[in-house]
């Protein structure tokens, strides 16, 4: 069952809505006689407290612990709240990946909350909200969904002084909407060669080092650049991209297909091409 992603601004709101949306899809998949689990995945559940905000490195932590409780309990029997504040768009993809490799629908819900009012709510929460320094800081690096992003479709935005949520419209577009195919990207399928991981490695190796030549010698900006194996380009940002942020991208890319998937070698380089510029844009 669908996968139900929830995003925006900390103390925005998110927690209210996931209990409304958890209490209407109580009453409706009772109603409709079915009988379907519903998990709610969040900080609290996983014991990460707001202070993992404050390092990179606990925050890390804090987004592996959410992307494996939602690869443990998503199923065609279950329906997982990812409640948090899923505000990188390159999680939300990953989050949508888990989903898509087992056929089943997702969802986006983001709360519309102003940024001063959200801050106002947080203050108002005392010890149990976020440190100021981290909620500037968190707010200043969100990711707002876009609907004309595949990973952030269907995209449901419910603002702080909506009565109601959308109710009736998120349970027809996750729950009764069929799933799109995997596609070879998230598919899981036996390994159809033996130096697959080699390849994986390999190939990821040779484009991130091509992207670093190509900026060197072209500079930030300007026209995509043709790297090994691809037949598709990697976009230059207007940015000089650091080494050690391509080999983080390699390392989450290369993670999340060597554990879960395993993909034809012959796609790797496109894949990866795509990848990257979901993660640079």
């Amino acid at each position: 069952m669908p996968l139900i992603i929830v995003t925006g601004y900390p103390s925005s709101g998110k927690t209210q809505r996931v209990n409304e949306i958890k209490e209407y899809l109580v009453k409706r998949l009772d109603e409709e006689k079915k009988s379907m689990r519903i998990h709610v995945i969040n900080d609290e559940s996983l014991h990460v407290i707001k202070d993992a905000y404050k390092d990179a490195r606990e925050e890390k932590k804090a987004r592996g612990a959410i992307l494996s409780a939602v690869e443990r309990l998503l199923s065609k029997d279950d329906i997982v709240i990812a409640d948090g504040l899923n505000y990188i768009k390159g999680f939300r993809y990953q989050l949508y990946c888990v989903a898509r490799a087992i056929s089943t629908p997702h969802c986006v819900i983001h709360t519309g909350t102003p940024v001063k009012m959200a801050k106002d709510w947080n203050t108002a929460r005392g010890s149990e909200g976020y440190d100021e320094t981290v909620f500037d800081e968190l707010v200043t690096r969100y990711e707002e969904p876009d609907d004309k992003n595949r990973w952030d479709s269907p995209l449901f935005t419910i603002m702080y002084d909506d009565k109601e949520m959308p109710g009736d419209k998120i349970y027809d577009s996750a729950i009764l909407k069929k799933a799109l195919p995997p596609n070879l990207s998230t598919v899981s399928k036996p390994v159809s060669s033996t130096n697959y991981v080699y390849e994986l490695d390999k190939c990821t190796l040779d484009i991130i080092n091509k992207f670093v030549e190509g900026q060197k010698e072209f500079g930030a900006g300007g026209k995509p650049m043709a790297v090994p194996r691809a037949t598709n380009k990697v976009i230059n940002p207007s940015r000089t991209v650091t080494l050690s942020e391509l080999r983080r991208h390699r390392k989450q890319f290369v993670a999340l297909n060597n554990v879960r998937t395993t993909l034809d070698v012959d796609r790797l380089a496109n894949l990866f091409v795509d990848y990257l510029n979901t993660n640079l844009a």
